[in-house]
């Protein structure tokens, strides 16, 4: 007979916010599956849990992945957990999840925190509806394009980022987004907590004296139609479709994309350019 997957949420700083389920749920699985195994040992340690610990990230996942369903079907239970928060959102365990299911291995998730919804529940913003984005690529052209993307959701979104390339996603989010609203979460329910509700030009000067540091869930109101239009300058489309171009496209197609965005005249951004 199988054994069974389960999907189990940890603090995402606070050891005191796991669930009581959560910690039964660990001490009876056979093993766990761990994003950093230097990371769930404390957890397992402050609750007194002993139980094999097996490396599973993004780096191994597709070699590990198909040991572990072998275990599971050969009738082990096993947990699976990230660093942070909720596993198999923008993690490896994702794969995990597809594969059990592939071969009918029951799953069960053990709910937890998650920083994304804390996040957005202080931000400020609209919580009716918002995207999480996750993290931005390091990659410019794949970066940029989910920016683009993202542009024109209306919704609240939700980016994460690390501290040392905040202030570059701050100013690749101005020139993709305008100046909007933000909210800067940083290392939620750890002792050092803090919610910086100013605008992405507010954030970018804000860290100019200041070293960012800590995890960052950012929140950023969605698009609005008729406030984009009244705060870009023709000045400012040119700029926009100058940096299409730089970016391979046409003049013209630059022009005709950014005349949709700002609804000035494609003719009148075209005489412009320089």
């Amino acid at each position: 007979m199988s054994g069974k997957l389960f999907v189990v949420g940890t603090p995402i700083g606070n050891l005191g916010d796991i669930t009581y389920r959560a910690v039964e749920t660990l001490k009876t699985v056979d093993f766990i599956c761990a994003e950093d195994t230097r990371v769930t040992v404390k957890l397992l340690n402050h609750y007194e849990i002993k139980k094999p610990l097996l490396s599973y990230h993004e780096h191994s996942a597709m070699q590990v992945s198909e040991n572990i369903v072998s275990r599971i079907l050969s009738g082990e239970n096993c947990a699976v957990v990230s660093d942070a928060g909720m596993p198999c959102i923008s993690d490896p365990g994702e794969d995990l999840v597809y594969r059990c299911i592939e071969n009918e291995i029951p799953i069960e998730v053990v709910p937890g925190p998650t920083a994304m919804a804390s996040a957005v529940a202080i931000s400020g913003l609209s919580t009716s509806r918002f995207a999480f984005e996750g993290f931005l690529s390091v990659t410019k052209k794949q970066r940029f394009a989910h920016l683009k993307s993202a542009a024109k959701n209306p919704h609240t979104l939700i980016f994460y980022e690390a501290p040392h390339k905040l202030v570059s996603t701050l100013t690749d989010m101005l020139e993709y987004f305008g100046d909007r609203k933000i909210s800067l979460c940083r290392e939620l329910t750890k002792i050092y907590e803090e919610v910086i509700r100013t605008t992405i030009s507010g954030a970018i000067e804000y860290y100019k004296d200041r070293n960012p540091k800590g995890e960052y869930a950012l929140v950023i109101e969605g698009y609005n139609e008729e406030a984009a239009l009244v705060e870009i300058t023709i000045e400012e489309a040119v700029e926009q479709a100058q940096k299409l171009i730089s970016e391979g496209m046409k003049a013209v197609d630059a022009c005709k994309e950014t005349a949709k965005a700002t609804g000035y005249k494609k003719s009148d951004i075209y005489s412009r350019l320089r």
